[in-house]
């Protein structure tokens, strides 16, 4: 398990780093582990037609402007309207989206999933499984990231105050209206974090 960047030595060498950021909190984060390491980040922003997109593209916009960190905004819609929750392959779709975006100039694509969900791909068994395929891909130089991998949304909630990830610039919420909907899965897990 990862500790906060406060407890962990600075990365060496320097890595590339691709974080997909959503607009969340958890991708935020991401991209603040990683900076914090010392590595050089940027991010990447997917429009796959999910239905919070406007929302979420602002707040991936105003968190890469805090961080200071290049992002890239891609728009891919397929033919169906996206539902709410679970998406099928949309981590495995990003992930190698983002390899096909930066080709080698990442070495690492990074991404926010994190335990206590039951999606199959925010598990270690994905992580490594795309690993796998990175690795195969790339003869070795793109790898996955997911340094939350094994944490439950408190302690990513925990590590975000820690290190001041500034929570009030992302959007969380699965239905996308300007104010959040309070129902969907997202907005109740923000209302945990906030309640405690």
């Amino acid at each position: 398990m990862p500790q906060p960047i406060s407890e962990v030595p600075r990365a060496s060498p320097q890595m590339i780093v691709t974080v997909l950021l959503s607009g969340g909190i958890d991708s935020a984060a991401c991209a603040a582990f990683y900076q914090g390491l010392g590595h050089k980040v940027s991010a990447l922003h997917v429009d796959y037609g999910q239905a919070a997109r406007r929302n979420e593209r602002k707040a991936a916009i105003a968190i890469a402007e805090h961080f200071q960190i290049p992002l890239q905004i891609v728009a891919v819609h397929g033919v169906q309207e996206k539902p709410d929750g679970e998406i099928i392959g949309r981590n495995a779709f990003l992930i190698a989206l983002a390899l096909q975006e930066s080709g080698f100039s990442s070495q690492l694509i990074a991404m926010g999933v994190h335990a206590g969900t039951h999606y199959c791909d925010c598990s270690p068994k994905f992580v490594d499984l795309m690993n796998a395929l990175l690795s195969f891909q790339s003869d070795g130089r793109v790898q996955v990231g997911a340094p939350f991998v094994s944490w439950m949304k408190r302690q990513i909630w925990d590590f975000s105050i820690k290190n001041r990830v500034p929570t009030s610039l992302t959007y969380s919420c699965e239905r996308g209206g300007d104010e959040p909907c309070g129902e969907c899965l997202s907005c109740r897990d923000v209302r945990r974090l906030y309640a405690c």
